[in-house]
């Protein structure tokens, strides 16, 4: 049997262990988890660096060496997050809806974990850590398959992860991890019918649509980040200039960092110069149309692929246009549904472009980077869903079940 299965076939097995575990007894292992982080931070840091350094042998990119990276910081960071869900209501046994019937049947509506999840991501070692965590404070055994520049990271994470579970009242066998680097292992996840109940793919636009073209498991599809700021003519300068620089530079290799800066051709004139010194002065490399080039010469020419292009690099597209509306036709031709930006006092303006903008999360006068898990009080996330069925945006606990209808009568029969 091969390992995909042979995992999967594990965490299945002990999934209704899962659904007689009460919320104590989860919260309880996750502490321990998050302990056991932070104590064998130098055994993880050790195995990080052998996931970088090979990563730099293959030519990895700056910005997803980023994305690899841990240190004592970033994994107190991602303790802190299982500390944050612990935290949190759990959802699972919640009422959602109570219906009293003429005949006397009383039917409840209740939260129910999905079963058991897979999870398919690329470079980012933290993801082990939040969807496990997610899934488990749900009652959802999960699979996870990482990826290979990831693969020693996540090896000792899981390995760390266990030894804690070992000392509670979950079931180790509720959290597995495909260590076969090779696509097939992939493939086949997606065929589990079965044994995963869901699949939910994080990364990059191809690895999305690899999933959601080949499964037969169900998918819950998060997506690319092809994120726009739009400052409008009437934009405060001093907080456009803070919510674009931020929403570009504060950490460029993820996916709700801005990657095409829209300008109201009006404030261009003003501040555009201004503006993309800043750029430059951070390391940004800015492509902009033939109207940005004439305000500021030294801007490479932009190409439409440019525009269609989540850089996640120290890249970013300038585009001027007329109006409001331009603006939004650029972003409904070239985002990706995941966090759109209006800088703007114009309250007009920000509520057509909040109800106008088709995305997950859209803000006025605030930077996309705060589409987040963490950032919306979820504790973490499982990934932002730019999907409309099920769940959309950052996907905390509550995406995480599903429901079943409780009926209860006195015999009760349907003539």
């Amino acid at each position: 049997m091969s390992e995909v299965r042979s995992k999967a076939g594990l965490a299945k097995s002990v999934s209704s262990i899962l659904n007689k575990l009460n919320t104590t007894q989860k919260n309880e292992a996750l502490l321990a988890m998050a302990d056991a982080l932070v104590s064998r931070s130098a055994d993880i840091i050790e195995a990080n660096a052998e996931d970088l350094r090979r990563g730099k042998e293959q030519g990895t990119s700056p910005s997803l060496l980023d994305r690899l990276a841990l240190n004592k910081s970033r994994i107190e960071d991602i303790a802190e997050g299982l500390r944050q869900i612990v935290k949190l209501p759990d959802p699972v046994g919640d009422t959602l809806e109570v219906i009293e019937r003429p005949n006397g049947l009383n039917i409840t509506k209740i939260r129910v974990p999905l079963g058991v999840i897979g999870i398919i991501y690329e470079a980012r070692p933290n993801v082990t850590v939040d969807a496990a965590g997610l899934c488990l404070k749900t009652g959802n055994a999960v699979v996870l398959r990482g990826g290979s520049s990831a693969l020693s990271s996540n090896r000792k994470i899981v390995e760390v992860l266990h030894e804690a579970m070992t000392h509670t009242a979950l079931p180790k066998d509720a959290l597995q991890l495909i260590e076969d680097p090779n696509r097939s292992s992939v493939d086949e996840m997606l065929k589990l019918n079965g044994l995963l109940d869901v699949i939910i793919p994080r990364g990059g636009s191809s690895l999305i649509q690899n999933v959601v073209m080949n499964a037969t498991v169900p998918v819950i599809e998060t997506g690319a980040g092809i994120c726009h700021t739009f400052i409008d003519a009437s934009a405060d300068p001093a907080i456009a200039e803070a919510i674009c620089i931020n929403a570009k530079v504060q950490r460029p290799s993820v996916c709700n960092s801005m990657e095409t800066l829209l300008l109201h051709k009006n404030f261009a004139e003003s501040h555009l110069e201004e503006l993309a010194v800043k750029f430059r002065e951070s390391g940004v490399e800015l492509r902009g149309c033939e109207e940005t080039k004439k305000l500021v010469s030294w801007v490479i020419q932009a190409s439409s692929a440019d525009y269609a292009t989540e850089y996640n690099d120290y890249i970013l597209n300038v585009k001027l246009v007329n109006n409001l509306d331009d603006a939004m036709d650029h972003i409904a031709a070239y985002g990706t549904k995941h966090s759109e930006c209006i800088v703007t006092e114009s309250q007009d303006n920000a509520e057509r472009f909040l109800q106008g903008v088709d995305a997950a999360a859209v803000y006025h006068n605030a930077s996309t980077r705060f589409t987040d898990g963490f950032e919306f009080g979820f504790g973490a996330e499982i990934g932002i869903s730019t999907q409309k069925l099920h769940a959309r945006g950052p996907m905390g606990l509550p995406s995480l079940t599903s429901t079943k209808y409780v009926i209860h009568g006195n015999g009760q029969i349907r003539q």
